[in-house]
């Protein structure tokens, strides 16, 4: 079975022991041990870092397990689309409408007397729990047979153990599995602009997106933007662990223009940054149009389905994106969604011809 079918029914059922463990699986067990609990649930995709930390992706069952010092469990990430539904007390906390679970959150920490604080992703985090929610698109599977976007977003969730619930993303294991340091921070809202707010560009496919033309420099691009100083830098360094201060030079990646509403990507091809990608931001970012589909600020499913009928009409040849919308080939773009509260909206990457989506 795979995770776009895979129905809640099907899903496995834990219960968390908040700051002990959750399901078959207890904070301070060893890989061999987290392998065992599962069932033997091979690891996928991991990371073993300098400091004797890692993550594993158990894949089949949308787990992650993640590892402080000594190679023991800190940590577990439950996939809103593909993991097991985990329960506390009477509150379901994955795979739910974000509102909906939030309330209920709200509703059982008031009772138990534990504190309700705002994560770096706008949504609940309660230290006494060791519990920090999250959120992903949802998928499904269309009439035909083949996975599909939908146009809202459902709950994931990181647990930890007592020594890292007071700031989850702040402790190393965790920042290994996901550094969220340089990310753009949110209060907890998702205001989108109505499309008579935003500015409209042109777009030339593998060539420009409004004033921006692929091959700029960082410098050239916030000139085209009328000066402005990016609100968010990305980048690293020549290996993954090592921070500021470390030997080796900082490689810029991504600047987030927060005015104009997009985010600049860089490449490398002669050692110097270079542009050659854009993201138009969903709630912010200017309107594009492609055959008079509006690209940015539409329901996925929408889009996808305006997409798909316009290549049928002009029999264009299909591709699918790295998200999984459809597209005609020759375009370079991806088409993604972001959240907007409960629901999802469209925002897209456009890229010149040399870079890989």
């Amino acid at each position: 079975m795979g995770w776009w079918d895979r129905k809640l029914e099907d899903r496995e059922r834990w219960v968390l022991d908040p700051l002990v463990g959750l399901g078959p699986l207890w904070f301070g067990m060893g890989p061999d041990e987290v392998d065992a609990a599962l069932g033997g649930t091979r690891a996928g995709n991991s990371q073993v870092a300098a400091d004797g930390g890692a993550w594993m992706r158990y894949q089949d069952i949308g787990v992650t397990g993640i590892y402080g010092a000594g190679m023991l469990l800190v940590g577990v990430a439950i996939d809103a689309v593909e993991g097991p539904l985990v329960r506390l007390r009477e509150v379901e906390l994955i795979a739910r409408v974000p509102s909906q679970a939030r309330a209920e959150i709200d509703d059982l920490a008031r009772r138990e007397g534990a504190a309700v604080r705002v994560n770096w992703s706008g949504d609940p985090e309660i230290a006494a729990w060791g519990v920090s929610v999250g959120t992903a698109l949802e998928y499904g599977l269309s009439s035909e047979g083949h996975s599909e976007r939908k146009d809202r977003m459902i709950t994931s969730a990181l647990f930890v153990s007592a020594e890292l619930a007071e700031a989850p993303y702040e402790a190393g294991p965790v920042m290994h599995w996901c550094d969220v340091r340089e990310r753009e921070k949110n209060s907890g809202s998702w205001p989108v602009k109505t499309d008579q707010e935003r500015s409209h560009w042109d777009w030339s496919p593998q060539k420009a997106i409004g004033p921006l033309r692929f091959g700029m420099t960082p410098q050239q691009v916030a000139d085209a933007l009328g000066g402005e100083v990016p609100a968010g830098r990305q980048g690293h360094f020549p290996y993954w662990w090592w921070r500021s201060g470390a030997a080796g030079q900082w490689t810029l990646t991504d600047d987030r223009f927060e005015q104009t509403g997009v985010s600049a990507h860089y490449s490398y091809p002669e050692g110097l940054p270079v542009l050659g990608a854009v993201t138009v931001h969903g709630r912010t970012g200017p309107q594009i149009a492609y055959a008079g589909i509006q690209l940015i600020g539409a329901t996925p499913s929408r889009l996808d389905a305006a997409m798909l009928q316009h290549i049928e009409d002009h029999d264009l040849g299909l591709l699918f994106t790295p998200s999984g919308s459809p597209i005609p080939p020759g375009l370079q773009m991806d088409m993604n969604a972001t959240r907007a509260g409960d629901g999802a909206i469209s925002e897209v990457t456009f890229a010149s011809a040399d870079w890989e989506l």
